[in-house]
């Protein structure tokens, strides 16, 4: 199915990215999965269309793959994005394994992140206008939605067996291997709170895309910093994983309400306001002056 089937295909809002650890969703009746081509290639895997108990249709998509076969910096998040925008998703809340770099964020916790320091290394595709002739600049100073992140927080009581922390920096790195401890230190004086290899240029994509975007930050580790531990491994963060994964389905399920709401039957659409149409003052040229390749 190519993007322009995939326009016609549903009225679908919301999407979800699941993270490392979080390959499905449970408690709602799947309608269809949708394989979806985008001018930009193919996104990790079928999206998965699904109902809630509202009756109203969300989008899933694993960030990286349903058998995670995709590395951090090889993901399509250009298609990713452009595919869920394509099914006419206005709000995403995306969810993320991460490693904490603060001793009061603790593996097992969330943070809903309010700010990001990129540390990638320019080698992922992180703009719709790369090579199309077509200046933009899109506003980025909160990188995330405020108005999603307090939805989020309020059913904070959904999961109370663990800290979900209301706010935080994220740093971004490019990874597959996880940071030495001179890095995790360097991260930890800017003040940040926690570390993935996601969020840039999702976040990003997502911004050009006028789609409202938050992340959950799922902690599996306290990642290098502490002296008195092992660095972080794979086998440590598996320890935590499905224990985070059950919590993000149980918070999830108790946002999409509250979600629903905001994106159906809210006629201010105060949450999905601020991005939508946000894109229309970002462009340098005048209409006349875009190459016409860029405007499709």
């Amino acid at each position: 199915m190519t993007v322009q089937d995939a326009l016609l295909f549903r009225d679908v809002r919301i999407g979800v990215i699941g993270g490392t650890g979080l390959y499905s969703l449970d408690g709602l009746k799947v309608v269809e999965e949708v394989a979806v081509e985008t001018p930009w290639g193919h996104p990790s895997g079928a999206i998965t269309i699904a109902e809630t108990a509202g009756g109203n249709k969300i989008a899933f998509l694993a960030r990286h793959g349903p058998t995670h076969h995709v590395l951090p910096s090889e993901v399509n998040y250009r298609a990713n994005i452009a595919a869920l925008k394509a099914v006419g998703v206005q709000a995403i809340l995306a969810f993320s394994a991460v490693g904490s770099l603060r001793e009061e964020i603790q593996p097992g916790d969330f943070v809903l992140i309010d700010q990001i320091i990129d540390r990638t290394k320019g080698v992922r595709a992180d703009s719709f206008f790369t090579g199309t002739g077509v200046t933009a600049h899109a506003s980025f100073g909160e990188p995330v939605s405020r108005a999603l992140r307090a939805l989020v927080a309020k059913r904070s009581d959904s999961v109370p067996a663990i800290g979900i922390h209301p706010s935080g920096t994220a740093v971004c790195m490019e990874g597959p291997a996880f940071s030495t401890r001179a890095e995790s230190n360097l991260y930890r004086s800017w003040g940040a709170s926690v570390i993935n290899m996601t969020c840039i240029p999702e976040s990003k994509l997502a911004r050009e895309a006028e789609i409202t975007y938050a992340v959950v930050c799922m902690a599996t580790d306290y990642d290098a910093w502490r002296e008195s531990e092992e660095p972080v491994t794979v086998a440590e963060v598996m320890k935590t994983m499905k224990v985070n994964a059950a919590n993000a389905k149980a918070l999830l399920l108790a946002v999409l309400p509250d979600l629903e709401q905001a994106v159906y039957n809210d006629p201010e659409l105060a949450l999905t306001s601020p991005e939508a149409g946000s894109m229309q003052h970002a462009f340098q040229q005048s209409p006349d002056k875009q190459a016409a390749a860029g405007k499709s």
